[in-house]
């Protein structure tokens, strides 16, 4: 027998092709794992005030629980496990009035050589929960040492979550590259906005692949700005067959909720 909210859904996005905004995807428990919503530290919010802005609009269409992913990118965001931190604790700070609420901490490392580096010296990562560590690469080209640097931090006993895949344009229209990452042991997380053309109609149409292929585990805002948080009144735009596999993803980052 059919669930009425779920066949309400159903009918919504089928039967009337009605366009249902991203924000309407929420329930109020959903953990957020990307996003960079500490303030003074990378390119996204700059003040206190900024911070405080962020967290209550993304409270307010459904979001309950944060962990904080600054970018750490030798030679433009130079940050550090004590520094990222630190800012962290000045973000808590301006975010007081949410008593009950979590807003955790990790950082978005680009895979580059200081990575590379830091994992083959046993430095310690920061982490999103159980040894996830969250990765990006260029949007120029994957590195060349990019298998290899997969397998060293596996080897070092931690599990590479890769940012936004369906942002990586070089990869586009090549599942099968995709299909090699998951093999050798990389998770997937969707940009929640990829799936509303925010980012363009490659990134949209790749984000609905990935998706409908059951490639995608978790996913993240990635909010930077207010133009961000604004784009979640934005309509889904990807095809109807990837959106249970969105919704699913929504809500296996439980996984990452206390």
């Amino acid at each position: 027998m059919h669930h009425p909210v779920h066949f309400l859904l159903y009918d919504m996005l089928f039967f009337k092709k009605s366009k249902l905004p991203l924000r309407d995807l929420f329930d109020g428990h959903y953990t957020d794992i990307h996003s960079h919503l500490i303030y003074g530290i990378d390119d996204g919010a700059k003040t206190p005030e900024d911070s405080f802005s962020l967290v209550s609009g993304l409270i307010s269409i459904g979001f309950e629980g944060f962990i904080a992913t600054p970018h750490t990118l030798e030679g433009v965001w130079d940050n550090t496990t004590e520094g990222i931190k630190s800012a962290h604790i000045k973000t808590q700070d301006a975010l007081k009035s949410f008593p009950q609420l979590r807003f955790d901490v990790a950082t978005e490392y680009m895979m580059n050589t200081q990575l590379s580096d830091n994992v083959k010296s046993g430095n310690e990562l920061m982490t999103l929960k159980d040894k996830i560590v969250l990765i990006e690469m260029s949007y120029l080209s994957a590195p060349v040492f990019l298998y290899e640097l997969l397998f060293d931090i596996q080897n070092a006993g931690y599990k590479p979550l890769l940012a936004h895949p369906e942002r990586y344009l070089f990869y586009h229209g090549q599942l099968a590259e995709y299909r090699r990452l998951k093999k050798v042991g990389c998770l997937f997380q969707l940009n929640l906005l990829s799936t509303t053309g925010y980012y363009g109609t490659g990134v949209l149409n790749c984000a609905s692949e990935l998706l409908t292929a059951g490639l995608i585990d978790y996913v993240g805002s990635d909010v930077h700005h207010e133009n961000h948080l604004k784009s979640f009144q934005l309509p889904l735009q990807i095809k109807k067959e990837a959106i249970p596999n969105l919704q699913a993803a929504i809500k296996a980052n439980q996984y990452f909720a206390k």
